[in-house]
């Protein structure tokens, strides 16, 4: 057999170990690449603290649009009528009742019986405070009310506030009302007797008061014949009925259309 010279072989192992390091390296390349990939893959999967972040904004949306449902429609589109302006919380609003069945929209049926030209406006939200009603003002004064309905203050007893910043806030919408142009009749009411007498006595006695600082008419109590009345109160015993609703209406009526013109 023939022998093989020593350089040859020098050479076969110089020529393997090329070809291994070729190897290693190509094998190293294709692994980075896919572990660069599989990396970019999960940059683009947002972690756990991300997802949460990303839906709230789905949620927040929602919320938004669930206060905004919180409003009544207007019960007409605006056409050239002066409007009465119904201004208040979820009495105003209609809470609990059907559609269409507020004490606005009965208001809107008397006025239209009785020959009076107005179109009147639902500006109630559920659960607002003396505090949201004056954050609500030049909703309000742009609608350049001939009349505003004024009911607040409900949200404010039940929630124990001072009374004299319930008395403030109502003062602060009733002088920039006015200074609109525009004619407030205040909606009074009260609270549960469980609230202690010098409370609720110092709270129903702000709407009185206003009245006559401000020369206003006041309907003291805006459930009068509607409290207490079986069929006219829902089962919460704080906001009325459809029919109760339709009493509401009757009770405004004789303080609103002295503030009218046909």
């Amino acid at each position: 057999m023939r022998s093989t010279p020593a350089h040859f072989g020098i050479f076969e192992d110089m020529r393997r170990s090329v070809i291994s390091t070729a190897v290693f390296y190509a094998v190293f390349l294709i692994v980075a690449g896919t572990l660069l990939s599989l990396a970019g893959c999960h940059a683009d999967t947002p972690s756990p603290a991300d997802r949460d972040a990303l839906n709230t904004q789905p949620a927040a949306a929602s919320s938004a649009a669930s206060q905004q449902a919180a409003k009544p429609a207007n019960s007409a589109v605006a056409d050239g009528r002066p409007v009465v302006a119904c201004f208040g919380d979820s009495l105003t609003a209609g809470y609990g009742a059907d559609d269409g069945q507020s004490y606005p929209d009965f208001l809107q049926k008397d006025l239209d019986e009785a020959g009076y030209h107005y179109r009147v406006v639902n500006e109630g939200i559920s659960g607002n405070t003396t505090k949201d009603g004056v954050d609500r003002l030049q909703e309000v004064v742009a609608l350049h009310p001939a009349v505003v309905v004024l009911e607040f203050g409900g949200n404010d007893g039940l929630r124990g506030l001072k009374t004299q910043t319930t008395r403030s806030n109502l003062a602060h919408m009733i002088e920039t009302l006015k200074g609109s142009g525009a004619r407030v009749v205040l909606a009074g009411i009260t609270l549960p007797p469980d609230y202690g007498p010098d409370y609720v006595n110092a709270f129903t006695a702000n709407y009185p008061a206003l009245a006559r600082k401000y020369d206003i008419p006041v309907l003291p109590f805006l459930l009068k014949n509607v409290y207490g009345v079986p069929g006219l109160m829902q089962a919460d015993n704080t906001h009325a009925t459809d029919q109760g609703n339709a009493v509401v209406a009757q009770n405004l009526l004789p303080y609103v259309e002295p503030l009218l013109k046909k």
